[in-house]
């Protein structure tokens, strides 16, 4: 059996069909694309293959027959039609140290310079207009691809002066579109936000949004099909390996890694994290590690935001709305990648939100309790404590422990501390214990705060603030928490505890076996 050679991390087109690598053929959708319209954008979060499709539009573009061979594109489009590009990646511009027009200034003179032009403009709007100008006359129709136009944006949202500044450059940069359809056959943006087209887009109106589409959902991303179809052979060894079933480890893969959605209906796997997968063949946080949202982990603690509720409904204006001025933290989460779409109707302009899967949500979650610990990192060694104590029915361990991590808590957030905080910090310890035992927590009224299951016994927990113990307890046994578990043969045990500001930690706490 032939090792697939995955191309992870590599967003050239040519190198991976010149270097072996495996490509899953999205030619169909981009032939369609390229037939029906003129001016596109779409969004989708990183490492979700935006930079390999634009890769791959430009070598469809410079006649690159050869590399489409055996695609579905090869025998359905015309290789004699080939066009000037003009292909702008900011993630390889230096505006961090040039200035962001000082940098774009400086990539329009080299891509002049490769097509033997020379630009008598001095000022950066007229530059590119004179270039998209000669390159028509002298080339052909020019095909624009901008490659993650919103970086020199996002990259400062913690310097909201320098973000504006570079919105107002970007701007004035594209207004230049607005009169050069003459000069253009094809202008494809792609981005992680989506930025109001009144902030800069707002001469583009023509500018057709791929980012909820229904007809483009699948253009980047692996579907479950294309998984079990195209590495069917590696998913079956891994299975073997790791002595599971080969369902058994298929619906793993999709609980971890499926469940991006941007139609309402079908379900995508992010490239990056489950071509890691095959190629290592164990269960990680890929696609997390890439990236740190410090600025977002801090925004959600600052906010209280510390899960998301599956049933709210959420505007897609809102969502399309990436205003520096006043970001919503929903819509940071979905372009981003932390929210994908659960429910769609474009119709009344809604639809509801949750995370995609278990490597975001876990994730996240260990982000998020590190921060409501006050610690920098990871929240997960404090749940796996927990985990080992419970294991062992040791509950004056699980208290310990408990007291342990708020004891880390800053004295002046003790001081004002509110309910939220603590069932922040509980929710996401117990949530992420979920991981590792079967453990659920509740929302909603007149649920249990969580419920924990060992191998020996099933825990109903309870917790409070400034009460007792006993109310806690009282509570588990009035409404009957544990009572969907009576045909369990396991000792069934209720725990109630109760938070203390002035002790910062837990004041008292009991349990009982029912």
């Amino acid at each position: 059996m032939a090792r697939l050679n995955y191309p992870i991390g590599i967003q050239d087109f040519r190198e991976i069909r010149t270097k072996g690598y495996h490509y899953l053929d999205k030619t169909a959708f981009i032939h369609r694309l390229l037939m029906e319209g003129k001016y596109y954008f779409l969004s989708r979060p990183r490492r979700f293959g935006k930079s390999l499709l634009v890769s791959t539009i430009k070598e469809i573009y410079s006649g690159s027959q050869d590399l489409f061979e055996d695609l579905w594109i090869e025998k359905n489009w015309d290789w004699r039609k080939q066009h000037p590009i003009l292909h702008l990646p900011f993630s390889s511009m230096n505006y961090q140290k040039l200035g962001l027009a000082a940098a774009l200034s400086k990539e329009l003179e080299a891509i002049a310079t490769g097509f033997s032009i020379r630009l008598n403009s001095q000022e950066l709007k007229d530059q590119f207009r004179e270039l998209l100008q000669k390159l028509a006359q002298t080339q052909g129709r020019v095909v624009l691809l901008i490659d993650e136009y919103d970086k020199p944006i996002i990259d400062y949202l913690e310097a909201p002066e320098q973000a504006k500044a570079n919105r107002e450059t970007l701007k004035q940069f594209y207004s230049v579109l607005k009169d050069a359809d003459p000069h253009l056959e094809l202008v494809f943006i792609t981005g992680v936000s989506k930025f109001s087209k009144v902030s800069i887009f707002s001469d583009l109106n023509n500018l057709k949004d791929l980012s909820i589409n229904e007809r483009y959902n699948k253009l980047l991303g692996i579907t479950q099909q294309e998984l079990e179809s195209q590495f069917k052979d590696r998913l079956y060894e891994i299975a073997t390996i790791r002595n599971i079933e080969y369902g058994t480890l298929i619906a793993q893969v999709k609980n971890w890694y499926n469940g991006y959605n941007w139609s309402g209906t079908d379900t995508m796997y992010n490239p990056f994290s489950l071509l890691n997968f095959l190629q290592d063949g164990q269960f990680n946080n890929y696609w997390f590690a890439t990236g740190t949202p410090t600025f977002l982990v801090e925004r959600m603690r600052s906010e209280g935001r510390f899960r998301w509720d599956a049933d709210e409904f959420v505007a897609l204006l809102t969502l399309a709305n990436f205003d520096i001025e006043h970001i919503e933290l929903v819509t940071i989460l979905f372009q981003t990648g932390y929210l994908t779409i659960s429910e769609l109707n474009i119709m009344e302009g809604w639809c509801k939100l949750n995370y995609p899967n278990q490597e975001v949500k876990a994730s996240l979650e260990q982000l998020m309790l590190g921060a409501f610990l006050h610690r920098i990192g990871s929240g997960l060694p404090t749940v796996l404590q927990l985990r080992q104590a419970l294991e062992r029915n040791n509950l004056e361990r699980v208290i310990e422990i408990i007291n342990t991590a708020f004891s880390g808590i800053p004295s002046d957030l003790w001081k004002g501390a509110t309910e939220l905080h603590y069932h922040a910090l509980v929710h996401l310890t117990f949530s992420l214990l979920g991981n590792y035992l079967k453990s659920e927590v509740n929302s909603s009224l007149g649920r249990c705060d969580a419920i924990v299951q060992t191998a020996t016994h099933i825990y109903a927990f309870e917790f409070k603030l400034e009460q007792s113990a006993a109310i806690a307890i009282q509570q588990i046994i009035d409404k009957n928490y544990l009572g969907p578990y009576q045909l369990d043969t396991r000792p069934k045990v209720a725990v109630g505890i109760n938070f203390s500001r002035a002790k910062r930690g837990v004041d008292e706490f009991d349990w009982r076996e029912l």
